[in-house]
């Protein structure tokens, strides 16, 4: 069973860090690329980031560059995101993602994030 546990949100201040995880089984997990993206009350869902198989390419929406960090473990299954200098718009229900060309894409439960001013 392919299972993606998303974890670390919380509520914390505008301009203060947290770090998401997301724990994976049931599947490769390194031949998958990995992303993170999040959906704020009554908004689309949006892409965040992500990261190739081997974790030397990563990608970030503009709203997000320069103040979140998107990496992996693959010997842990495990894929983070580093989020510094939250702003309230960063509040909004935050999931991983799983996807490979010819594969299944796989969704993580969500984890919230709240950001206060």
């Amino acid at each position: 069973e392919v299972q993606l546990q998303a974890s670390g949100g919380g509520l914390v201040q505008a301009g203060g860090s947290l770090r998401l995880s997301c724990a994976a089984s049931g599947y490769t997990f390194s031949r998958y690329i990995m992303g993170w993206l999040r959906q704020a009350p009554g908004k689309e869902r949006e892409f965040v980031a992500a990261i190739s198989w081997s974790g030397s390419s990563t990608y970030y929406a503009d709203s997000v560059k320069g103040r979140f960090t998107i990496s992996r473990d693959n010997a842990k299954n495990t894929l983070y995101l580093q989020m510094n200098s939250l702003k309230p718009e960063d509040t909004a229900l935050y999931f991983c993602k799983a996807s490979s060309p010819g594969r299944p894409t796989y969704w993580g439960q969500e984890t919230q994030v709240t950001v206060s001013s």
